[in-house]
């Protein structure tokens, strides 16, 4: 055989309903969705799972919300992740502590590592008939000749592969391919001036704790194994300076705590392990365009904010929620395809409005009375969008068609 011959026969081509690139919380939630719907769905991811990436994992009650609805409550605490009961926030003014309430089904909050909620969402992908491609790297999107997305390219360990579908979901993060190559413009674009470090440090961790001094909000999210992700969000310049004057991230991020909240520093010091330190230091906030002929963007593909409000893994939760209903009635009534997917971007733009406006005031560090006051107006906010992901009603389940499909590739959750 030669060259040419073993080039085609190694380029292969697969075809599915729904093409999703990008396994974690935005992109599994999704397929978990679409695949109870119904239809075929194949999702691809260039890592190899269970994997960890950087993420402080909170999860505020409207994502507790949707964790809910899609049933996966159960298995992260049965594999490990502490519930959170309580809130303290400790300030100029003191320490305020709050229980949890017991309101629409939520008496607790979790902060799973995101190793093990990632494999969660995707076993229950996978438990509705997902396809799920690890080691699978994406490069670009397939158009017809009207310009319509019908695919995406990629490759993996045995090379090419074309994957054909009637729609295609970006949900590869910040840094997304698929909005790069559909060429997703920035709808909403405002300063980037957070950073975000955190280290997990194990030792006696039991409430979600917030800490606000000049110039820093710092936190403990208790998580897995005794553990907890201790955090500290800075103005980037903050952050720069304590990098320059140490010896690399993890002595700058000690020094940041002794010097800033010397009370988390000494419990930090206290512990009996740490990890090496990790973060960004620039977070961006932004709106990209959420859909087009063929394509629709979830999660941080379409829509990033600083971490200073902890609400990225929820965003990601609901708008997964919304995409699927969208998409499910664009497959199944291809004339209503237009109006569902303006539909989606009109949604997910109105319920992020009011916390993005707040994360980008937050980030901005504005005096301690400012900062108390919207972290109030926060709160607030969460249990009125928690309120109406609640009641929205349930997404359809509908039987399988019937396609021939590839065996769902099984996943360790340990």
């Amino acid at each position: 055989m030669d060259d040419g011959a073993r080039t085609a026969a190694a380029h292969r081509t697969l075809s599915a309903d729904v093409v999703v690139v990008g396994a974690r919380v935005a992109g599994a939630a999704a397929a978990t969705h679409l695949a109870r719907a119904g239809h075929d769905v194949l999702v691809l991811d260039r890592a190899e799972f269970p994997s960890d990436t950087i993420s402080t994992h909170v999860i505020a009650r409207s994502g507790m919300v949707q964790l809910a609805r899609l049933g996966v409550v159960e298995a992260l605490v049965a594999g490990g992740a502490p519930p959170l009961r309580r809130v303290e926030l400790t300030s100029h003014v003191g320490t305020v502590s709050k229980d949890i309430r017991d309101r629409l089904g939520i008496s607790f909050l979790l902060a799973p590592r995101r190793y093990a909620l990632d494999a969660a969402l995707q076993q229950a992908a996978l438990a509705a008939g997902a396809r799920l491609r690890q080691g699978c790297s994406v490069e670009g999107v397939i158009r017809d000749s009207t310009d319509r997305v019908v695919g995406v390219r990629a490759h993996d360990g045995d090379g090419p592969v074309d994957v054909l579908a009637r729609h295609v979901v970006g949900a590869d993060g910040l840094s997304s391919r698929i909005a790069r190559s559909v060429r997703a413009a920035l709808t909403i674009v405002e300063p980037s001036s957070g950073a975000c470090q955190y280290a997990y440090v194990t030792g006696s961790w039991d409430a979600i704790e917030y800490h606000l001094v000049d110039g820093v909000f710092a936190g403990v999210f208790p998580t897995h194994d005794g553990a907890a992700c201790v955090w500290a969000i800075t103005p980037e310049e903050v952050a720069r300076r304590y990098r320059h004057a140490g010896r690399g991230a993890d002595e700058a991020f000690v020094n940041l705590l002794l010097d800033r909240v010397p009370e988390l520093a000494a419990r930090v010091a206290s512990g009996s392990g740490t990890t090496p330190v990790r973060g960004m230091l620039r977070m961006p906030n932004h709106f990209r365009e959420a859909c087009g002929p063929g394509w629709s963007l979830v999660g941080d593909a379409g829509y990033h904010r600083d971490a200073i409000t902890g609400h990225g893994i929820s965003d990601a939760l609901w708008a997964a929620e919304l995409l699927a209903e969208a998409v499910d009635t664009g497959l199944r009534c291809p004339a209503l395809e237009t109006v569902a997917m303006a539909e989606y971007a009109a949604n997910r733009d109105r319920l992020a409005a009011r916390i993005f406006q707040i994360t980008v005031a937050l980030a901005a560090f504005p005096d301690r009375d400012t900062f108390v006051g919207l972290q109030r107006e926060l709160a607030l906010e969460i249990d009125v969008l928690a309120d109406e992901l609640h009641h929205r009603p349930q997404p359809c389940r509908r039987e399988a068609p019937a396609l021939e499909r590839q065996p769902a590739v099984s996943l360790s959750l340990t």
